[in-house]
């Protein structure tokens, strides 16, 4: 009775459709969670940075065009943080929605708000018709994109730890993460694309808004792969022993609130790199006259050398370990920022040793970053805390990273930015050591 009760709860048509159509004899395999995952975050990050290339590209001359192409880019960088300001207030509403109606029913919503926001955008006016009124429709479907955001996290990366072998965990916690570097991938090849084939006054009127079309239509696909593996008897065992299922985060907060804390911070180093390397270097460049179809073919090719250090670090992890490696990567972007950011403005070879290093260092880091220290949580809380970790770790870590860095690079030199990225670093650090200090105390 109690299982039919909590499979009724925790279900919704679209969950059972998926499953009926897609499941083998009603069987997921391990292999096919990953692909599912992988999928899902492929999804949300070409999302992500389909509006993080266009915040440098299109927005400072469409929303902002009465400014200079600096204060434009920071402009356009300030609604860019609204999302991650935005998706701790979703990540509490969809919390709700999730206890009362479901993962399937929550999930939908929040695919479905995140497809929609991304793909309003395309049918943004500019100043040039509406005036400020522009700035204001960005900044409600920016909100509306990180609002839905805090809904999408749907315990499938917890379902792969939870039954990855102890001695392939580092391999299983990469690969959700591969989901950065292929968005990446898929949407600066887009981009570079039409920057290559379209003259730039079309471009701008029309050319930016495809991508945000095809982010609808890749949303509605990870949407149907996510609900077909929530779906599964393993997934609804793990939801009713407890392991997959939400709790109040006031409880979460008075019993566990130290590892969400040390949870938040361990990852800072590479979710301040994170940005210092997709987002900001292409508006350094850009402002300082240089072509972005160039820039964006080092970044792209520099995302194809992030996806293999990913993959790279779940082996290295399972060699040496994961706080390990996590600590040793946390040093060596330290040492990056005492004098990579300055090679920015050495010419092309330091931008491709700049970005190359810099996604190396990035996908080793990166990799491992996702719930670095989520096995510290009880079973009562795994699954909001390693959610509510990851969205207080993208609030501190990574939304404000292109703004702080352009304002500081434009302000003071890039060395600056190194500073910056040295924070992270240090904060990194700091909470590894602490969070291995707590756990010897309590052995």
């Amino acid at each position: 009775m109690v299982a039919t009760t909590l499979g009724t709860a925790s279900s919704a048509p679209l969950e059972r459709d998926a499953q009926l159509i897609n499941a083998r004899e009603h069987q997921i395999r391990p292999g096919e969670i990953a692909v599912g995952v992988i999928i899902g975050r492929s999804s949300e990050f070409f999302d992500f940075f389909v509006y993080a290339i266009a915040s440098v590209l299109v927005f400072p001359s469409l929303i902002f065009p009465y400014v200079d192409a600096l204060t434009g880019t920071l402009y356009s960088f300030a609604i860019f943080a609204l999302a991650f300001v935005a998706r701790p207030i979703g990540a509490l509403l969809f919390m709700m929605i999730d206890r009362k109606h479901g993962r399937g029913v929550k999930l939908t919503i929040a695919l479905f708000l995140l497809g929609g926001s991304t793909a309003a955008m395309a049918f943004l006016p500019g100043y040039a018709q509406v005036g400020s009124a522009a700035a204001v429709l960005l900044a409600l479907f920016r909100l509306g994109q990180g609002f839905a955001q805090g809904g999408t996290w749907d315990g499938l990366p917890s379902l792969l730890s939870l039954n990855a072998p102890a001695e392939r965990r580092g391999w299983f916690a990469m690969i959700p993460q591969l989901g950065a570097p292929i968005g990446l991938i898929v949407a600066t090849a887009v981009f570079a694309f039409l920057l290559y084939t379209l003259k730039p006054a079309d471009f701008l009127d029309w050319g930016w808004r495809y991508p945000f079309f095809v982010a609808f239509v890749i949303n509605v696909v990870a949407l149907f792969a996510r609900l077909r593996l929530i779906s599964t008897p393993e997934f609804k065992e793990l939801f009713e022993s407890r392991e997959l299922q939400p709790s109040p985060l006031g409880s979460l907060m008075r019993e566990e609130g130290r590892t969400v804390i040390l949870g938040a911070f361990a990852p800072l180093a590479s979710f301040a790199l994170f940005h210092l390397v997709t987002v900001f270097p292409l508006s350094w460049v850009v402002l300082a006259g240089e072509s972005p179809t160039h820039f964006l073919i080092i970044e792209l090719i520099g995302a194809a050398v992030c996806l293999v250090a990913v993959m790279l670090s779940g082996i290295i992890a399972d060699r040496i370990g994961r706080r390990t490696l996590l600590g040793v990567s946390a040093g060596l972007i330290a040492a990056y920022s005492g004098f990579a950011p300055q090679l920015l403005d050495n010419g092309p070879t330091g931008e491709w040793v700049y970005m190359l290093s810099g996604f190396i260092l990035l996908g080793l880091s990166f990799g491992q970053s996702s719930g670095a220290v989520n096995s510290s949580f009880s079973s009562h809380h795994r699954y909001t805390g390693a959610g509510t970790t990851a969205t207080a770790s993208w609030f501190i870590g990574a939304g404000f990273a292109p703004l702080a860095a352009l304002f500081l690079a434009s302000n003071f030199g890039l060395l600056s930015v190194g500073v910056y990225l040295l924070s992270g670093a240090i904060c990194t650090l700091a909470a590894l050591g602490l969070n291995r200090e707590l756990g010897r105390k309590a052995v």
